[in-house]
């Protein structure tokens, strides 16, 4: 017996976990960039450049959220075969 869903059908909350890893990516580059010139002896960086780094905790948050609807999805069906 085939299953119903695809091995590679979106899941609820699958594009939400793959934004959220992007945006972490992006935010752990940025930091990365941020802090180099404190270790290099440089000038530091404009401010702004530091709320980039908060991209990581937006991305992680982004993330959770599609985790999140990814088990209320499942749940949901887990129910609805239940029945």
């Amino acid at each position: 017996m085939r299953d119903k869903n695809q091995a590679n059908s979106a899941a609820p909350g699958d594009g939400l976990i793959r934004a959220g890893a992007v945006v972490f990516f992006l935010g752990a580059v940025a930091t990365l960039v941020t802090v180099a010139p404190l270790f290099l002896g440089a000038k530091p960086f404009p401010t702004y450049m530091f709320g980039l780094s908060m991209l990581m905790g937006v991305g992680f948050l982004v993330a959770g959220a599609g985790v999140l609807r990814s088990i209320a999805a499942g749940r949901r069906q887990a129910r609805g075969v239940s029945r």
